[in-house]
């Protein structure tokens, strides 16, 4: 188990996690959500809620309870309509430009039309909210791969182990690696202890056993085994979360609704091309007629129903209404 981070340095971030035999199923919990990981496939190639009133943003609001979400950077925090709160957790460092390149559906003209030649401003992103008493992370990032989220939590008065449910998008390392850290002797271990995972039945199977080069997701899931709960599109999941199918990016990603708040995953990895054109997908679609779907399906339900969309790729500080 603790081989896997070296192994995945060698062939990047196109690794996925395995099954476990005793993953429980969400007819068998009744709580279950999504995984996910994100591999990028070739130029032009395809591989295998009720109408409530947008969250105010308060971004001294402190999320954690402890530490103060506007004095610690690369943190912001929204009210929500049912009085939660939801802190989006920037977990790369610097800016992040997504090159011309990865989006090879898109035209010359339509791209130059932005004027963003050096790239479209994005963002590798978590969000960590607080329901009910109970803390929910929603996707785990990039981990040992640079990532910021063990830092930034700290910095909010959060310990790891309050985390109670990890809600996976899908099974892409820089939304899973981020489960893993490592012990006083070097060995794997669970970054939260306590955390139930929930993962999308349909991405777990998929990855599991159909998708190549998948080290790193099945030592994951195998580190959480005891811990796992499979969910099925349209499930309930605790504290009033709402699985959504947003298939196409890869084969189970998910969005998940509470409240107001809709958290689309990796629906869009360059915002200021995509909100006006859902129809260009990026290279990292697996499934680009179904991303390009879902997108265009996913974004026409948040704006009718006033939702307010937090991406793990939206451009700084996460949210979009």
């Amino acid at each position: 188990m603790n081989k896997f981070f070296a192994i995945l340095g060698t062939i990047s971030l196109s690794m996925l996690a395995a099954a476990c035999s005793d993953t429980k199923t969400a007819k068998e919990t009744a709580t279950a959500e999504t995984a996910g990981v994100e591999t990028a496939a070739p130029a032009n190639t395809a591989v295998a809620g009720s109408e409530t009133p947008a969250g105010d943003v308060t971004a001294g609001k402190d999320a954690a309870g402890a530490g103060n979400a506007a004095q610690v950077e690369g943190t912001k925090t929204i009210t929500l309509a049912n009085g939660a709160s939801v802190t989006w957790i920037q977990d790369n460092t610097g800016n992040k430009l997504n090159p011309r390149s990865l989006f090879s559906d898109a035209s010359d003209s339509l791209y130059n039309s932005l004027n963003m030649p050096d790239g479209i401003p994005a963002s590798v992103s978590t969000f960590l909210v607080k329901v009910d008493g109970k803390f929910i992370l929603f996707d785990a990032g990039l981990g040992a791969f640079g990532g910021q989220l063990q830092k930034r939590l700290a910095a909010l008065g959060v310990n790891p182990d309050s985390i109670g449910l990890v809600y996976l998008t899908h099974f892409h390392a820089d939304h899973i690696a981020g489960l893993v850290a490592k012990d006083d002797t070097g060995n794997d271990t669970k970054a939260f202890k306590n955390a139930a995972v929930y993962a999308g039945k349909v991405e777990y199977d998929a990855w599991m056993n159909d998708i190549p080069k998948n080290d790193l997701q099945k030592n994951i899931m195998a580190l959480y085994k005891d811990n796992l709960h499979l969910f099925a599109f349209g499930d309930s999941l605790p504290h009033g979360v709402l699985a959504m199918d947003a298939i196409g990016h890869t084969p189970g990603h998910t969005a998940f609704q509470l409240a107001n708040l809709l958290v689309v995953g990796d629906l869009m990895h360059g915002y200021a091309l995509q909100k006006d054109h859902p129809e260009i997908n990026s290279n990292y679609d697996m499934d680009k007629p179904k991303s390009a779907e879902s997108r265009k399906r996913i974004m026409l339900y948040a704006s009718d129903n006033k939702l307010l969309m937090a991406g793990m790729h939206l451009p700084p500080p996460g949210f979009v209404e």
